[in-house]
């Protein structure tokens, strides 16, 4: 099992089984703790999605941090699922994806869905050293995120659709900004149970 797979699966069941929230691991490589970046954590059971949660700008102080975060609340906080439960745990499947820090697309035919997700706005991506306006405790824009690579998803049209759906955004009638990221995978795969 990799390391970005293994410290996610690590914070899942500690959290599950004891309500605990892991420390980072002292001997996960030098880049877990000098990297910051966002992170998404895919839960599956039997090739069925059971979570997936992440942030596409890093939000803690470095991607070991960013991971065990995102993990805990894909497998307790993903409002389409059920939380994950103790029997769960030995049959799931972990994807642990790195992003890479957002662009802006200037022309749709950039993207790409097998190589790069997109991030749809209805209002620009602000970074972390900009302040984003806040009215009424409510983010003023409604954002949908579709990660690179996924099954189904073949046409940048597609991607943007999905995307849109995802963020409540009717492409059609409200103007949209569009950023695009790629990231590297991690995966591990458990067999199906039989």
């Amino acid at each position: 099992m990799n390391k970005y797979t293994l410290l996610a699966k690590q914070a899942i069941e500690s959290y599950i089984k004891e309500g605990i929230i892991i420390e980072p691991p002292k001997d996960l490589p030098e880049e877990f703790f000098k990297r910051m970046a966002g992170t998404f954590v895919t839960l599956e059971k039997n090739n069925e999605l059971m979570g997936c949660i992440g942030t596409y700008l890093p939000t803690k102080i470095n991607i070991a941090e960013e991971i065990i975060h995102n993990a805990v609340s894909a497998s307790t906080e993903d409002y389409r699922f059920e939380s994950i439960k103790k029997e769960d745990l030995p049959h799931l499947s972990h994807t642990v994806y790195v992003l890479n820090y957002p662009e802006p697309v200037k022309d749709i035919k950039e993207l790409d869905p097998k190589k790069y997700g997109v991030i749809v706005r209805t209002g620009p991506l602000t970074f972390p050293n900009e302040k984003e306006i806040d009215f009424d405790g409510e983010l003023p824009y409604k954002t949908g995120l579709l990660l690179p690579g996924l099954d189904g998803i073949n046409t940048i049209e597609e991607q943007i659709y999905v995307a849109c759906q995802k963020g409540g955004i009717n492409h059609e009638s409200e103007k949209i900004f569009i950023y695009k990221f790629s990231a590297e995978k991690y995966e591990e795969r458990q067999t199906e149970e039989a």
